[in-house]
């Protein structure tokens, strides 16, 4: 009997947007406009390119991004919510699957020393180049409509339950715990029996709401989370 925990990780396992708390390196700790107002729907990534390069170019090294990011806040109750996971990983194989990068991943959760807690971490991959700029790549490639070009969680998610069932390892139940609009696809692939734990007024259980008032609502069970004690409450349920 063991259940898998899906996490998003900017404002779910921390409570901000990893991407933009990085500007906090740059000049006067803000973008010029050009730079701001050049990302295009579902090309964040690329955007985010740009943004390393500016500040590569203004000469922002890597312990400097590293101390940055380790000042992130994590969402509230959630360093508990993960201490709890890690001590009933006999239980729960918990995954992050997110639109950040790998470094900032990393960099955050080691900070912390939260890091064991995830069995797999599936985001865009990352690394300084030999001028030490950062650069990020696309997740992986994908068909989906909905989802941004770099990334459908629903296909990241089915492969791992895929390659977890040849490993003969299948699970009661799934609990998604995200907030954004990209998190509505995978959500959208979850099964009766598992649940969906949204974070209260953000995109994903927005969109969740309208899709039951237009009669199509998701198949799984949906409970709404503002601190990670709820998530918390929840899973000590599971666990008796």
């Amino acid at each position: 009997m063991k259940f898998l925990l899906v996490f998003d990780f900017d404002h779910t396992i921390v409570d901000e947007n990893s991407d933009t708390w990085i500007v906090k390196c740059a000049p006067e700790k803000k973008l010029p406009s050009g730079l701001r107002n050049s990302c295009q729907p579902g090309l964040w990534t690329e955007y985010m390119g740009r943004v390393f390069v500016y500040l590569g170019d203004n000469g922002v090294k890597e312990d400097e991004m590293k101390r940055t990011m380790t000042t992130i806040p994590f969402t509230a109750g959630m360093v508990d919510l993960l201490c709890f996971i890690g001590e009933n990983k006999d239980l729960f194989d918990c995954i992050i699957v997110s639109d950040s990068n790998t470094v900032f991943i990393s960099w955050i959760l080691k900070a912390a020393g939260l890091h064991k807690v995830f069995d797999e971490v599936f985001t865009n991959p990352a690394a300084f180049s030999s001028t030490g700029c950062l650069t990020v790549q696309n997740f992986h490639a994908h068909r989906c409509a909905q989802c941004p070009k770099n990334l459908c969680k629903r296909k990241v998610l089915k492969e791992f339950l895929d390659k977890q069932l040849e490993q003969g390892v299948s699970y009661t139940q799934i609990v998604y715990i995200g907030d954004g609009g990209n998190d509505l696809c995978p959500v959208m692939f979850l099964k009766k029996g598992d649940i969906a734990m949204a974070r209260q007024g953000y995109a994903l259980e927005k969109k969740i709401a309208q899709l039951a008032q237009d009669l199509r609502p998701v198949e799984c069970s949906v409970l709404v989370w503002s601190s990670a004690a709820d998530i918390m409450t929840y899973l000590k349920l599971l666990v008796k």
